[in-house]
């Protein structure tokens, strides 16, 4: 999600008995803390380094009831793209709950300046991971995006899992929260005759430029994922979407694995579901936004 428009760089209100909360997930988690402090990282997440006797790591927090699964599904998205071998992302290393917090337990990213080639080997990188297919669209299990639910029952076709399981969920949800849309079905059927028929591909699902780290090495390092087997060209319009990316970047992603042809005219498409969900997080500054899509592809 954009830092500009949501609330990315403001740390969560810290969360109640949090010295007693880390103190007992040290118990568990076997090992002593020996100091802790706050890190930017995401409004929906208390976010902490702690040094512990086995280093650094990186600990989220948040209350059990308020995302139910939240963590239990980026560890899982985590696993999904680090066993791919194409991208770095940190290790995940556990998830738990005590006390009524939920916690994620996951490797600290020491940062480094950024290699000459840093851009090269980020689209290098992307190009390898959407290489990683699957013979359908969807994933083993729910997730979020930010903090809505992401849906991903499996559907054979890129058109039927985007329309389906990503675009009519938020317009549901926008519905209920007051907005109102023209029929969209002539948008469906009108955006199912573009859409490539290209396999599902793994994909990272919110790679906007808050949502990678230069590691120590110099080297692209992805992370918060809401990962699925999807439409690849998703990964990329939400790169343009609100800008932290080079055009370079996207010129060398062709060199490694070329789109089919049209990308630029399908971006909006893409788009639309990322503007959906700031939509139905941050109100009504992206209905102009949504609607301009929705009429031009009616």
């Amino acid at each position: 999600m954009n830092p500009i428009i949501t609330l990315s760089h403001t740390l969560p209100t810290r969360v109640h008995n949090e010295d007693k909360i880390i103190t007992r997930i040290a118990e568990l988690e076997g090992f002593k803390i020996n100091a802790a402090s706050a890190l930017s990282g995401g409004s929906i997440n208390r976010v902490l380094l702690v040094d512990t006797s086995e280093g650094k790591r990186v600990l989220k927090l948040n209350s059990a009831s308020s995302f139910p699964g939240l963590f239990e599904a980026e560890k899982e998205g985590l696993d999904e793209l680090r066993t791919s071998g194409t991208v770095n992302v940190p290790e995940a290393f556990s998830v738990g709950e005590t006390l009524g917090t939920a916690y994620l337990l996951m490797e600290y990213i020491k940062e480094g300046p950024q290699k000459p080639h840093f851009w090269n080997r980020f689209a290098e990188d992307l190009a390898a991971l959407h290489k990683t297919t699957s013979p359908a669209f969807g994933f083993p299990s729910q997730n979020y995006i930010g903090s809505l639910p992401q849906y991903n029952e499996e559907r054979l076709s890129a058109a039927e899992f985007y329309i389906e399981q990503r675009l009519e969920p938020q317009l549901k949800m926008a519905r209920e929260k007051g907005f109102s849309f023209d029929n969209p079905e002539v948008f469906f059927t009108n955006i199912s005759r573009v859409i490539p028929q290209e396999p599902a591909s793994l994909i990272h699902g919110d790679l906007w430029s808050g949502n990678y780290l230069v590691n120590e090495q110099g080297l692209p390092c992805l992370i918060d994922p809401a990962v699925s087997y999807g439409p690849r060209e998703m990964d990329l319009a939400m790169m343009k979407l609100f800008g932290g990316f080079p055009e370079r970047v996207f010129s060398e992603y062709q060199s490694f694995f070329p789109l089919e042809p049209g990308f630029e005219d399908r971006v909006p498409i893409w788009q639309l579901y990322y503007l959906l969900v700031h939509l139905n997080i941050f109100g009504s500054s992206y209905l102009p936004s949504v609607k301009k899509i929705l009429t031009r592809f009616s």
